[in-house]
């Protein structure tokens, strides 16, 4: 079986994650205690994807669980799912990064990357087939964006023919913490464009946008799915039912009584509106993009619809990829819906998010403002010039695809 191992680190990573294993759990019918108690034999066909079978038929998610100050444990452990993860896979510190990646990447977080890197490796080589890592993480803090790309560097290391897999939040001004974010992300991409194979871009300026224009809600909370979301797709595509044969070029499809795909469920899938990234693929063009739905569907006019997307939207995709669209259907529809779709796109776009963040670190970086911070836990200020240029580097490179 192709494992998966989770990562989740900081806070939000944290946050995020336990709620990825809500789903995760609510899908395979796995309850609180780890017991199933599902309705469908379906359900355990590909459970050793996420979870390993422990004594007592009982379920433990294969997941690691890291943060530098106990808080966020403590709150995972007191929540509805919190008993089902494996005690030894908690791993924290007291300290903190308070918001400072070269804390996370450096100090703090590199006197604890060891007995983190201690649990990895036991969780992987209990795997028949380990397929890759996903690791949950945002950039704008101290833990999961400094210790974060750390770890995913270190396992780049031990493993480096496995699939390394980010789901990364981006800082935002609109929904800001603190004032050096600019700096941490920066040098977190930095990071993640040497040692990640994927990073599914998260953003948080999106995110706050989709809660207020979209679901019209006053007071956005840190909840990943809120109950007004329902009709919403799962942002993370989660159905261990695809994976095992993710990595093929396409997914053979399962039988499915046909029934015909709502044209809007389509059309909202490429509505910029519903990125979770803030950033217009009007303004760049795909280089790939991947259509997972899920429910009772003819895969017939699964086809004719993506077909029609790219013929009425040709000058969008680039022309030196044939076929760059692939799309898959898997019969088994989320928990509470009829049917749903989950969107992945790789388009030159994404440079507009790249140059708001490098905007705002140059401002800070010109005039050396809470550099001091950083060099106070022994960086050089040439790592933030590298970190720099590399940003740069990423929007001009996507600048280059759209000429």
């Amino acid at each position: 079986m192709r494992e998966i191992l989770h990562i989740q680190g900081g806070q939000c990573g944290n946050q995020i994650g336990a709620k990825f294993w809500e789903v995760i759990c609510n899908e395979h019918g796995i309850d609180p205690s780890g017991k199933y108690d599902g309705d469908s034999d379906l359900q355990l066909e590909r459970i050793n994807v996420y979870y390993n079978e422990a004594s007592g038929g009982r379920y433990v998610p294969r997941a690691v669980l890291m943060d530098l100050e106990p808080g966020t444990m403590d709150s995972i452990r007191s929540g509805p799912f919190g008993q089902i993860f494996r005690p030894d896979n908690f791993v924290f510190g007291q300290s903190g990064a308070g918001n400072n990646w070269a804390k996370g990447h450096y100090t703090e977080g590199a006197e604890l990357i060891d007995s983190v890197l201690d649990v990895v490796r036991k969780e992987a080589e209990n795997c028949d087939c380990l397929q890759g890592f996903q690791v949950c993480h945002s950039l704008g803090g101290g833990t999961g964006s400094g210790m974060g790309t750390l770890l995913i560097s270190k396992i780049r290391e031990e493993y480096p023919d496995r699939m390394m897999l980010t789901f990364s939040v981006f800082p935002s001004p609109k929904v800001s913490d603190t004032v050096v974010e600019p700096y941490n992300a920066t040098l977190s991409v930095h990071q993640l464009v040497e040692n990640a194979d994927e990073c599914m871009v998260l953003d948080n300026e999106a995110l706050y946008d989709i809660c207020f224009r979209t679901l019209k809600l006053a007071t956005p909370t840190s909840q990943l799915r809120p109950p007004q979301a329902r009709g919403q797709p799962n942002p993370l595509p989660s159905s261990p039912l695809l994976h095992g044969r993710f990595r093929t070029s396409h997914i053979p499809r399962l039988p499915a009584i046909p029934r015909l795909i709502s044209p809007e469920l389509t059309q909202q899938m490429w509505d910029a509106k519903n990125m979770m990234c803030a950033a217009d693929p009007r303004h760049g063009r795909y280089l790939t993009a991947s259509a997972m739905f899920r429910g009772k569907m003819s895969t017939k006019e699964v086809d004719e619809q993506m077909i029609n997307v790219q013929n009425k939207n040709s000058s969008y995709f680039v022309e030196w990829i044939p076929n760059n669209v692939k799309s898959s259907v898997c019969d088994i529809p989320p928990k509470g819906l009829s049917m749903a779709s989950t969107f992945v796109g790789n388009s030159t776009s994404i440079q507009e998010m790249f140059r708001r963040v490098s905007e705002q670190f140059t401002a800070m970086f010109r005039r050396k403002a809470f550099l001091h911070w950083y060099t106070g836990e022994g960086m050089d200020e040439m790592e933030f010039t590298e970190a720099e240029s590399n940003m740069n580097d990423l929007v001009i490179e996507g600048g280059s695809y759209v000429a």
